[in-house]
């Protein structure tokens, strides 16, 4: 059941994205196509709410109660800077807005957007490695080596963020000499 309603989570969310996109600019009610956006999070809460429930009736704790942890992170972590590049590429591409700021190619600047990506993907893996550490605490003793291969794949997503953005920092990708360097600056946080 926990893993039909992770993926219940995910199809919802791009559902309501699409309806509070439509109502911003199809319908030009901004207002409410934000507040349709800001019930997403509600379909976090309730994940997290019956996956506690799951285990608190006695459920043996698995990969589908760690998938829902890592869905969880994943979605704090890279929900907010989905929702704003999906808005951004429907906005230019059916509503004449401007076109989206596309990432640095070169130098440092490339190094940093790197470095704010990893942010992104790094806050995803702590918050997912943090509700499988309170599952863990939660159940007590028990068979908890699922949740625990988890927390180890997200210290992997950890790690292999931090060797990309570092490369790009130590080795960086130098423009051509005849190349237009001067893009607008990646996107913020």
């Amino acid at each position: 059941m926990i893993a039909l309603l992770v993926v219940l989570c995910e199809v919802a969310f791009w559902v309501l994205l699409a309806a509070g996109l439509a109502l911003r600019y199809v319908a030009r009610k901004p207002r409410l196509g934000a507040a349709v956006l800001l019930c997403e999070p509600l379909l976090e809460v309730v994940l997290l709410v019956v996956t506690a429930i799951d285990l608190k009736n006695g459920a043996e704790p698995d990969w589908k109660h760690g998938l829902a942890a890592v869905y969880i992170g994943f979605t704090v972590g890279l929900g907010h800077h989905t929702i704003k590049k999906v808005d951004a590429w429907v906005a230019h591409r059916w509503f004449g807005g401007p076109a989206p700021a596309k990432p640095p190619k070169y130098g440092m600047a490339r190094a940093v957007h790197e470095w704010r990506t990893a942010a992104r993907w790094i806050l995803a893996a702590v918050v997912a490695a943090g509700l499988l550490q309170a599952a863990i605490w939660y159940v007590g003793s028990g068979e908890i080596s699922s949740l625990r291969n988890w927390q180890q794949k997200m210290g992997l997503v950890i790690v292999i963020n931090l060797i990309i953005a570092g490369g790009y920092t130590v080795w960086p990708k130098q423009a051509p000499k005849d190349a237009v360097t001067d893009r607008e600056p990646a996107d913020r946080f």
